[in-house]
């Protein structure tokens, strides 16, 4: 006989509003466990609830499972059924552990939004939203369809970048690679070749032997003040000041710095225009598009309207104050604030600017590439000159 599933019930909000914990009988079984309680239902292999929330699932995976269950929620499966259906194929343990804990607060009264927010290094605050938003309209399958088409179209961009920049990355590591083996190794070979001839080294030479001199001698203070940097990078990172002020050099740089700057406005407004399409109020869906530009500058301006929104003034009135935002953003905003379609301006804009974004790509890929491979040149020419002019002062007849 199956022994009854043992269910781990992580707070008391059921009890608290009246909502007893189904379990499919009529005589539920439900054990209260400590915080630090382990999820014994169902899953792979007893899961520790604090883990599983705190755990992430690659965006491919978590694509298909949204696509999947808003197929089956649209034919008008019970959502319970198509929660099942969807973690008999998942292949991931962690997001198959994750959605059958969803599913059991499903059935234990809780709403979809609300059990898929426990998750939120899996489910971004916009999915969140936007199951809400199809919760309270009664189209929750179409709204998790444009969740999953929102998190595809972050995906596809972000796959975009990562791929323009492993070229640049590679020829990098490869220079500095190179670099360090000729200083290292290639470079003292010949230095008991000059002392031993007494040949007077140019000045080229003298400096590139003391660079060789000084990575041999003190490789590893130079590796601590490598982790330093990196420390000390990430320490400002974590600080709100610090933070701002990386955010805004990143804004900055030349070639990378556009990029930048289209990455976080593509993003946000792509987020504004699938929540106000859900039906979110504006000045949550601002909220939400200032999170997740990624950018404490622009969070900081998205943030900005939404308070001048709150004072009643134009959401474009608002834009024009702060001048990251393209003029031509301001300009489309004001477009469909007038004729009242603000989400379907949105969405074109989005469009645009992703189409701008891959263009930027592409053309920052084409400069960087050149000058690397110039920049590697010219490092590896240096040592090799500094090589070849004494070794030429020694060919010659005395």
């Amino acid at each position: 006989m199956a022994s009854t599933p043992v269910r781990s019930v992580g707070s008391t909000s059921n009890l608290a509003d009246g909502r007893m914990p189904y379990s499919g009988t009529s005589n539920p079984a439900v054990a209260v466990v400590p915080p630090k309680s382990q999820i014994a239902v169902d899953t792979d292999e007893d899961v520790d609830l604090e883990d599983l929330q705190a755990a992430r699932v690659r965006k491919r995976d978590l694509l298909a499972t949204l696509q999947q269950v808003a197929i089956l929620a649209e034919a008008g499966v019970n959502l319970a059924a198509a929660l099942q259906a969807t973690i008999e194929e998942e292949k991931n343990v962690t997001l198959r552990n994750i959605l059958k804990q969803i599913k059991i607060e499903i059935e234990s009264g809780q709403d979809f939004s609300a059990a898929i927010s426990h998750y939120p290094r899996v489910f971004n605050n916009t999915v969140v939203a936007l199951a809400k938003a199809g919760e309270k309209t009664g189209a929750l399958g179409t709204m998790l369809r444009r969740a999953a088409g929102y998190l595809q179209t972050e995906y596809e961009t972000t796959a975009k970048i990562r791929s323009a920049m492993i070229y640049p990355c590679v020829m990098l590591v490869m220079a500095v690679g190179v670099t360090i083996f000729l200083l290292t190794f290639v470079l003292p070979r010949f230095i008991p070749v000059f002392e031993s001839r007494h040949v007077a080294l140019p000045k080229i030479t003298v400096i590139t032997l003391a660079a060789s001199d000084f990575l041999r001698t003190y490789w590893k203070l130079f590796l601590v003040a490598i982790g330093g940097l990196f420390l000390s990078l990430g320490m400002v990172r974590r600080s709100q000041k610090g933070r701002e002020q990386l955010d805004r050099i990143k804004l900055a740089l030349p070639i990378l710095g556009p990029i930048f700057r289209r990455i976080a406005i593509s993003r946000s407004v792509r987020t504004l225009s699938t929540v106000l399409y859900a039906g979110v109020p504006i000045l949550d869906a601002l909220e939400l598009a200032a999170a997740i530009a990624n950018n404490v500058v622009i969070q900081r301006a998205w943030l900005t309207v939404r308070d001048g929104l709150v004072e009643g003034r134009r959401m474009c009135d608002c834009m024009k104050t702060e001048d990251i935002f393209p003029r031509t953003l301001v300009q489309m905003v004001a477009a469909g604030e007038e004729t009242g379609k603000l989400d379907q301006v949105l969405d074109k804009v989005a469009e645009f600017y992703e189409r701008e974004l891959e263009v930027a790509i592409k053309t920052a890929t084409s400069l960087i590439e050149p000058a690397m491979i110039i920049a590697m040149g010219f490092v590896v020419g240096t040592i090799g000159l500094s090589l070849l002019l004494p070794i030429f002062s020694l060919s010659r007849p005395v």
